[in-house]
């Protein structure tokens, strides 16, 4: 059983409980588009590794084309040039009778500020403002940093646009309710029947269609 809800988690019930099920559940692995896997984690790498201040330049020179030209407009981002708290960041918050949390790309701060970034290499979610990462993540910060100066932004590396969710006083409670709504169901599941079709198009969240549908049933 899991001990942390993580907004792949719960982006992933609301899809398909029974794809959640093999997922996290019965801990079955299936294979990925491994060109895109790697795009994003050599963009993610390099980002890293340079808000740490290491060296990259053999990394940088390694690039494909395609590569350069995403990694060349992030590298020039306003962000970049903020205070660096910390990269691949693990944080958890407990809200109700649950842990959640996840890695943040990044975090940095700049005038009292604190930024999350998070570099999406497809595109930012139709939702931001109420996107799972971006529900959990500034719980996280806010809990943990005890301030309520966060922002966050996503980084849309695909069509070069940045997407800012500033956080309110009045999106707290918003936020706890509806992590806190998806865990009871998730608690509460037992099996769900196969969606009709659902292995014939595309869902409203994925590009691709779901990796499960040869053993779903």
């Amino acid at each position: 059983m899991y001990q942390q809800l993580s907004p792949n988690m719960l982006k992933t019930f609301n899809e398909c409980p029974r794809k959640f099920d093999f997922r996290y559940l019965q801990d079955i692995q299936m294979p990925v588009n491994d060109e895109i896997f790697e795009f994003g984690k050599n963009i993610h790498a390099l980002a890293s590794y340079y808000l740490r201040g290491e060296n990259i330049d053999k990394m940088e020179k390694s690039l494909s084309k395609k590569e350069a030209e995403v990694w060349n407009y992030l590298k020039a981002c306003k962000y970049f040039g903020y205070n660096v708290i910390n990269t691949e960041y693990n944080l958890a918050v407990k809200i109700g009778k649950h842990f959640f949390g996840g890695r943040l790309d990044a975090l940095v701060k700049n005038a009292g500020e604190y930024y999350i970034l998070d570099y999406k290499t497809g595109s930012a979610p139709k939702n931001p403002k109420f996107d799972y990462q971006t529900m959990i993540y500034i719980l996280c910060v806010k809990e943990f940093f005890k301030t309520n100066n966060i922002t966050f932004v996503y980084l849309d590396l695909k069509n070069r646009e940045e997407v800012c969710i500033p956080f309110s006083r009045e999106l707290e409670d918003d936020y706890k309710n509806r992590l806190i709504e998806v865990s009871r169901k998730i608690d509460n599941y037992e099996s769900a029947p196969k969606k009709p079709e659902c292995n014939k198009k595309d869902n409203e969240t994925s590009t691709f269609p779901c990796e499960y549908s040869i053993i779903c049933y």
